[in-house]
């Protein structure tokens, strides 16, 4: 478990990053607006007339007009791939174009330059979405394995004892026989799945608040709105097109384990009103509690079974986890680079990612200093406090090499594939391993501004 690579793909997300943002194009001294549009509508306006507004603009640009007083409808005008597009738009407490309903014209136009850049540059991504998809090795099942075992054993265990069961087979249930009793502790099996629940999913379209990927197929959810599927009594999180491929194995107990392992950063900390997800604070703490001084923290491998243990305790307890019952400090280390490891998105996200391996290039180690700083600062804020919160506590660890063995060189080869978001086509991570050793060493300039 502890050597897990990163189950989520990463293209769809990327893609979606390059998609260009609505710009609204407006009309200052237009009064008689409808209530429901803002500067963007420009009143009765013909196609010529709105094409050329909009001839020098960038993609993304738009605006809202009226073909001619008698239409009931409007009609939204955007640039998109260079050229002008006209589509008919409604009104009727939401705005909508096709199906999809919006509260605000923006998440409209937003959704919608998404959904076109990615027919045109993620099209070989979407149409082989599912085709080479498989349960067993789905992230769902990978992430929840141990606790799928332990449900089925429950519901095995329980038919066993039914006195419906016994009344089919024509015997009377024996007094004696008691129901098992299973904690949350994890076994290593080599069948996941011992006995499989009959019952399908119910799913319903959903709009997911912050960052989620596909259980099935690994890949980004796109999209503002609607972007995909939820079962309602599991959890389970799908595009429609994958759903139909989910066999009939619905656990609807499995709903309050689900957890925090393998969930996008920002969107675990705003539902969770914090700063800083527990499992990172929590094993951060206990390491530097005991672990400190113990050689190759980091490095050296906790037992695994131990490692899906904890993950097991943090997903079932949440804060209330307790540490100490985990004598091996590196099953604590363990535990945690798996929660960063299993993250979609990696503390140093994609789009800093190639910022921090130029500046890590340049001459001088001042102005490396200054330029990573400066990277850091477009990190999302979610991403910037948990890397900041790591780095410092990397850095404290490498203050005591001489004991453990972990120079702030080797701390940064161990993290570097965990912490820093790395195209998959990129396997020398030098550049990488420099970044980050120089925030490890140099923290205090970068985090406090010392000299």
């Amino acid at each position: 478990m502890e050597n897990l690579k990163n189950i989520w793909k990463p293209e769809l997300y990327r893609i979606q990053l390059e998609a260009p943002v609505p710009k609204r194009v407006t009309c200052e001294n237009f009064l008689e607006r409808p209530e429901f549009y803002g500067k963007e509508y420009h009143g009765i306006m013909g196609h010529k007339e709105a094409s050329l507004l909009l001839e020098n603009e960038p993609n993304g640009a738009f605006l809202i007009r009226k073909g001619n007083e008698h239409n009931d409808f409007y009609t939204l005008t955007w640039r998109f791939n260079d050229k002008i597009h006209h589509y008919k738009l409604y009104y009727d407490g939401t705005h909508y174009i096709k199906d999809k309903r919006y509260e605000t014209i923006f998440d409209l136009v937003a959704d919608g330059l998404i959904t076109c850049h990615m027919e045109i540059k993620a099209h070989h991504i979407l149409e082989m979405i599912n085709s080479r998809t498989s349960y067993t090795d789905s992230p769902y099942v990978t992430l929840n394995r141990r606790k799928m075992n332990t449900l089925s054993q429950i519901h095995q265990a329980s038919n066993r004892s039914s006195p419906v069961i016994n009344l089919e087979n024509k015997t009377k249930p024996d007094p004696t026989l008691k129901k098992t009793n299973f904690d949350l502790t994890p076994t290593i099996e080599d069948n996941p799945l011992l006995c499989k629940y009959s019952k399908s999913h119910t799913f319903k379209v959903h709009t997911f608040k912050g960052l989620n990927w596909c259980e099935l197929c690994a890949n980004f959810l796109w999209g503002f709105t609607a972007q995909g599927v939820k079962c309602e009594d599991c959890g389970f999180i799908a595009h429609s097109k994958c759903s139909e491929r989910v066999p009939n194995h619905c656990l609807p107990d499995l709903k309050k384990l689900r957890g925090v392992f393998g969930i996008d950063l920002t969107t675990l900390l705003n539902a969770h009103s914090s700063t800083l997800p527990f499992v990172v604070r929590k094993c951060v703490n206990e390491i530097e509690a005991r672990g400190m001084d113990s050689e190759g923290i980091y490095r050296v491998s906790g037992f695994a079974d131990e490692i899906e243990a904890l993950k097991m305790a943090f997903d079932k307890d949440g804060e209330a986890t307790d540490l100490s019952v985990f004598s091996n400090i590196n099953v604590v280390a363990g535990t945690l680079k798996l929660y960063l490891r299993l993250l979609p998105v990696p503390l140093i996200t994609y789009e800093v990612h190639p910022k921090l391996v130029s500046a890590i290039q340049l001459k001088t180690t001042a102005v490396q200093v200054t330029i990573l700083r400066e990277c850091l600062d477009s990190l999302p804020p979610a991403h910037f406090n948990c890397l900041q919160y790591m780095v410092q506590h990397l850095h404290r660890v490498s203050l005591l090499a001489e004991v453990n063995k972990m120079s702030a060189h080797n701390l940064s080869t161990v993290f570097a594939p965990t912490l820093v978001a790395t195209p998959p086509a990129i396997t020398d991570l030098a550049f990488e391993i420099r970044a980050l050793q120089a925030l490890i060493e140099h923290c205090p300039q970068i985090y406090y501004g010392n000299k």
